[in-house]
């Protein structure tokens, strides 16, 4: 058994991380979350207490980070500012969380010589023009287009720099969009199912042609999974299941799926600087260190997720009018 860190475990896909965990090791996990809006606690309700530590607390808290770091044999650190639309609105969040926090963190695990896992995102890399054959690769220059992908790629350079001037054992992990149970209804996919199920029109960002490249949050979980027990030291790895839609393709399948006609939407305003298109190369993931998603396929995935949202209303509904009031404010 091994004692578990994970910063940002309430949030989406740190709570996915942790059930996935609990579900398929014997491992203790530590969850420390600030429960910020994007944080839940109710996410990780149902877990075994005997096998869940939850502190709440700010990863820019340098005496509590330490306390923790020095009981835990290996630190998953999914914690940060992570929605494009709001570090646009407030850029300074996403510098506390996402650099501040970060070295905090770097600090503590070099004190205390603890195993080091720092999460990221495709974003860093920038974006590809649509008639692109590339996909990004752990080579790709990062060329980062808002303040959210900005300070994560800059989190990304602390964790190499840490790695290489102080001998800190750390790995990194970016990752493709992701989707799946417990995520904000702010974020693309659930607020499109969220609006369905209560009768009203998705909205969709300009015309639609925008590219992610989609992952279910358990195949990114099991993916951390593998990179904690088989990575290389001071190595990146790219997480993606090769789920490459548009966003008008991946509305009209909720649509569909949902019994609805599937050009039931509306379109509104695009947001500034909306990347064209992520692409995930994840071979060196999967020849080096053996892994594969479990979801064959987007459909499958997006058919589980519909079913999440709708037998658990309870969880959602309460964020919901504030954020499409938030997004009416701005036309969109």
């Amino acid at each position: 058994m091994a004692r578990l860190l994970v910063t940002g475990g309430a949030g989406f896909i740190g709570s996915n991380f942790v059930h996935h965990v609990i579900g398929h090791t014997d491992h203790h996990v530590t969850v420390l979350d600030k429960l910020t809006y994007a944080g839940n606690q109710a996410s990780l309700a149902g877990l075994p207490a005997d096998r869940l530590d939850f502190v709440q607390g700010d990863i820019a808290d340098a005496e509590l980070v330490d306390g923790l770091v020095s009981a835990a044999d290996a630190v998953v650190h999914y914690a940060a500012e992570s929605h494009n639309d709001n570090s646009l609105n407030d850029p300074r969040p996403f510098l506390d969380t996402n650099i501040i926090g970060t070295y905090t963190l770097l600090e503590a695990v070099r004190r205390h010589s603890t195993r080091f896992h720092h999460i990221s995102t495709d974003e860093v890399y920038g974006d590809l023009e649509l008639d692109d054959p590339q996909r990004f690769t752990e080579n790709t220059p990062y060329n980062p287009s808002s303040p959210y992908s900005s300070t994560k790629a800059g989190s990304d350079l602390l964790v190499r720099a840490w790695v290489r001037s102080f001998g800190v054992e750390a790995t990194i992990s970016n990752c493709s969009n992701n989707y799946g149970p417990y995520q904000h209804v702010e974020k693309f996919i659930p607020r499109q199912i969220t609006n369905v199920l209560r009768g009203d029109r998705p909205k969709l960002y300009g015309t639609g042609e925008n590219v992610r490249d989609w992952i279910h949050a358990d195949d990114h979980s099991s993916a951390v999974l593998t990179i904690l027990d088989k990575g290389v030291i001071g190595e990146t790895y790219l997480i993606g299941a090769d789920g490459e839609k548009n966003n008008k393709d991946v509305v009209e399948a909720i649509l569909t799926e949902l019994g609805q006609p599937a050009d039931a939407y509306d379109l509104v305003t695009d947001r500034p600087g909306h990347d064209l298109r992520y692409a995930i190369d994840s071979t060196k993931l999967r020849t080096e260190l053996g892994w594969a998603p479990s979801y064959g396929d987007f459909e499958t995935g997006l058919a589980a997720t519909i079913a999440w949202y709708r037998d658990n209303e309870a969880w959602w509904a309460p964020v919901k009018d504030t954020t499409e009031a938030f997004y009416a404010s701005k036309g969109q």
